[in-house]
């Protein structure tokens, strides 16, 4: 992999998963309790032996920046770095970045300047675990110009993706952007007997690429009106080189929306969840915080995540993510919800802490319920508070927080007044 360079997208302003993005770029959301999804993929190209690694991103990227220099420290024996590149303007250009393929290309320069055979293109905004070892090595192996990751779906999920039909040589003669249910017929490809068996016979891009870097530069300097991978650069690779799908089996999950995000982290809770946190040898990194353990008096937890440093009175928490320096006050029910925690301690002088934005009290007060709900950080929810959306409303939004997909986000730096009802 010292030939590989790394490039993760950081995506556009993230507006499906607003109000997550209102105050931070997509791969700097928070997951798990502890982690960003940035995270992800950096930690997939470190347990890769992939150690220079680009991220690009334009939108919110203060919190990203700051992530990033915090956990990422290569020491300079390596070479390594984690590096992110910000929209900026340039002689060749004056525009902010119009798709993933022209993030990549207005970046070229800097990419450009670091020795490498290879271009490995990311996303940061989804979650599995992928050796790209085995990867490159198919990508090797098959004579490809382009190797395009894919993961087999089902007709009644092929709607939601780009498909790719495929030879039994796995070379791509075809891609279709988001097909209708009704035009699949034809759209199948070769896939393993029991995926088929299972109805999975048709290829999904996982947005995950690799380049030989000589073809990637053709590719956006040929077609400098295609501004995205999917849907234009891809295809056009399609026509004018050699491109093969990389079938992957295992768990794959984009997090593209409020939904998903929700969704994704209460799967981490369940006894056995798709995506191993607890996998020694694909750990996930993050920034060593080095904070002290969660403390719990008196309370009942079942099927949950407690983050770091978190104190937790009297309370009942089920299937639920409490995410670090988290406070949950005494005769206080979290169900379902998604809490991700505090940049500082509750019972910090505001006056003498670093973090000068947020309420003095961040945390649930006593007597509190909340359930399927998304607490984004340093919010402050008082005592005797109902959040669970008895109404069902689907989208909607009030004083300090949204509805999204079903889902009330408690906005970050929120203030939540007693006696309140969501």
């Amino acid at each position: 992999m010292d030939r590989v360079l790394a490039v993760i997208l950081g995506g556009g302003a993230g507006t499906r998963l607003f109000p997550l993005t209102a105050q931070r770029a997509k791969p700097a959301v928070p997951l798990a309790g502890k982690y960003r999804l940035v995270d992800v993929p950096i930690s997939n190209c470190i347990n890769s032996g992939l150690n220079r690694i680009f991220v690009v991103t334009q939108f919110n990227s203060a919190s990203l920046n700051d992530h990033i220099a915090r956990s990422y420290l290569f020491d300079r024996f390596r070479g390594g770095f984690v590096t992110v590149l910000a929209a900026e303007q340039t002689p060749t250009s004056e525009h902010w970045y119009q798709g993933t393929a022209d993030a990549v290309r207005q970046s070229n320069l800097h990419i450009r300047s670091y020795a490498h055979d290879q271009v490995l293109i990311l996303s940061g905004d989804q979650l599995y675990t992928m050796d790209y070892r085995l990867m490159l090595e198919h990508h090797k192996r098959t004579g490809a110009d382009v190797t395009v990751a894919a993961t087999p779906v089902t007709a009644a999920e092929a709607p939601g993706f780009g498909i790719l039909k495929t030879d039994a040589e796995h070379r791509i003669t075809e891609f279709y952007e988001k097909p209708p249910l009704s035009e699949l017929r034809g759209k199948e490809s070769p896939v393993e007997p029991a995926l088929e068996r299972a109805g999975r016979i048709y290829l999904a891009s996982m947005g995950i690429y690799i380049f030989d870097c000589d073809v990637l530069q053709e590719l956006l300097d040929g077609h400098r009106e295609a501004n995205d991978f999917g849907k234009h650069i891809i295809p056009f690779a399609i026509q004018e080189r050699k491109v093969v799908s990389y079938p992957f089996k295992g768990y794959w999950n984009d997090i593209g929306t409020v939904r998903s995000f929700f969704d994704t982290n209460l799967m981490l809770t369940d006894p056995q969840p798709a995506f191993n946190l607890f996998d020694e040898q694909m750990p996930l990194y993050t920034n060593a915080r080095l904070l002290p353990p969660a403390k719990v008096t008196r309370s009942r937890i079942d099927a949950s995540i407690i983050g770091e440093a978190s104190v937790i009175i009297d309370s009942d928490i089920t299937q639920s993510v409490i995410g670090i320096r988290s406070y949950l006050g005494a005769r206080t029910r979290i169900h379902r919800t998604v809490m991700m925690g505090a940049d500082y301690y509750r019972w910090e002088d505001p006056g003498s802490r670093n973090r000068v934005e947020g309420p003095p009290r961040p945390g649930v007060d006593e007597d509190s319920i909340v359930e399927g709900a998304i607490i984004d950080k340093n919010a402050s929810i008082g005592r005797n508070c109902v959040i669970t959306n008895v109404a069902r409303v689907v989208e909607g939004e009030g004083p300090g927080f949204f509805i999204r997909d079903g889902v009330v986000v408690v906005v970050k730096n929120a203030e939540i007044p007693d006696g309140t009802i969501i």
